[in-house]
């Protein structure tokens, strides 16, 4: 069936109906949140241009010559019918002028007096709405503005000052609107974000265990809770307690989803009585299932610390040595020439399994690269890991401990990188105390 074509109006601001048809995919149907801001973003700039909705066959409904605040005519379309209007609602347009006795598709005279802003409301859901209704149908008109107009007018009192008048307070209206709605969704996605990767951070399984635990966690991201940093410590059964860090490379939240998927594969694995090597050849093929991309790869440091707490293994996977502080004696790093390379670079790789003596009393600090990569003042220097050391020397010496000594050489190597670290950094420290 042929579209009609809509009509000219013999008005100085007029445009012919003759307007280029909107693009299927970005008609004012589609609310994607790029075709939202291209409409705001050229309302914003263009002059303005009405659409005016009327079944009129006589063109008794007369609009007068408009000027924006500016002093330019507002261009004027009009449209006789619904589908004409869904031709000629294209981006330019900033307002419509509806008249709300044109009847609704579909639906019975008097069924619904509002069907017809209804169906115009949900054809263009960005677009200011002016209903025009008859001279002392007040309540009508009022009613309209609840259903989701910006504003009313009577048909036989318009002039130009009050129509330019009323589409500029439209429009304005309407960008204020849409710009506390983005507002309110963007605050309720950042709630939902935090409160996700808020629940995906670890709860320690520690119970029965003497060793006191501390943590911090600081993503390199904007804004992010969450960055591919990850680490976890279960108490088997059997008393030993596990202990593992781990860096997936990259800082986005893709890398941080699959440092989320490491971590529960290894609380599961872990406590089904797996470890060393066995348990990071399967966590290897986790990652090479899982990952986006074969070039992504994850470090990893795991520690499994005897019952009676005096002795651990040691495994790493291409991750920084531990550090390890006893009392009376210099905090240093525990061996590392046996480190076996990253999870997802070597098929059917190996990583030996080091046993390493604590002592009685001990402070085992266990890192992200994020710490010791911060650069020193302003120059290229890192601080690498005998810096990290020599900090963390000073700081036992004065006497810090637990999530104290973990806060402030954090904030010590942000300060020394002269503001935020660009690398996600995890910390946790464990402590027998005799």
């Amino acid at each position: 069936m042929p579209v009609p074509i809509p009509r000219q109006r013999a008005f100085p601001a007029a445009e012919s109906g003759q307007a280029p048809a909107a693009h299927p995919g970005g008609t004012s149907k589609d609310p994607s949140p790029s075709k939202e801001a291209k409409v705001d973003n050229h309302a914003a700039t263009a002059p303005l241009t009405l659409l005016l909705i009327e079944d009129d066959p006589g063109g008794s409904t007369v609009v007068p010559e408009l000027r924006d605040s500016a002093g330019t005519p507002v261009r004027v379309r009009t449209a006789r019918n619904l589908t004409e209007a869904a031709r000629l609602l294209t981006d330019d347009v900033h307002c419509i002028l509806l008249d709300l006795a044109l009847p609704a598709p579909g639906r019975a005279t008097g069924e619904d007096e509002l069907a017809v802003l209804r169906h115009v409301l949900q054809l263009a859901p960005r677009h200011a709405v002016l209903a025009l209704t008859a001279s002392g149908d007040a309540e009508r008109g009022a009613e309209a503005v609840r259903v989701g107009a910006q504003d009313y007018l009577f048909r036989d009192e318009l002039d130009a000052r009050l129509l330019s008048r009323a589409i500029r307070y439209a429009v304005e209206r309407k960008r204020s609107d849409t710009a506390e709605r983005r507002l309110a969704e963007g605050r309720l996605r950042a709630q939902e974000n935090r409160r996700l990767e808020r629940g995906l951070l670890p709860t320690p399984l520690l119970e029965g265990s003497q060793l006191r635990f501390a943590a911090r966690y600081r993503p390199g991201r904007s804004r992010a809770l969450l960055g591919g940093d990850f680490y976890d410590v279960v108490r088997t059964p059997d008393g030993t307690v596990h202990a593992m860090i781990g860096d997936v490379c990259g800082h986005g939240p893709d890398e941080a989803a699959l440092g989320v998927e490491l971590r529960i594969a290894w609380r599961a694995l872990t406590l089904a009585g797996l470890c060393g090597d066995e348990l990071l050849g399967t966590l290897q093929q986790v990652l090479e299932h899982e990952r986006a991309d074969d070039e992504i790869f994850a470090t990893l440091c795991t520690v499994d610390i005897a019952p009676d707490g005096r002795r651990a293994g040691l495994c790493l996977a291409g991750h920084p040595s531990p550090l390890v502080a006893r009392p009376g004696r210099p905090a240093k790093l525990l061996p590392y020439d046996n480190n076996g390379p990253a999870l997802g670079l070597l098929p059917g790789a190996r990583w030996p399994r080091m046993q390493v003596e604590l002592g009685p009393q001990w402070s085992l600090m266990l890192y992200t690269d994020g710490l010791i990569e911060g650069r020193v003042g302003d120059g290229l220097e890192r601080l690498g890991q005998d810096g990290m050391v020599e900090m963390v020397r000073r700081l036992l010496g004065e006497g810090l401990g637990g999530e104290e000594l973990l806060r402030a050489a954090v904030n010590e190597v942000r300060d020394l990188n002269g503001g935020e670290l660009t690398d996600d950094v995890a910390v946790l420290l464990l402590d027998r105390v005799g």
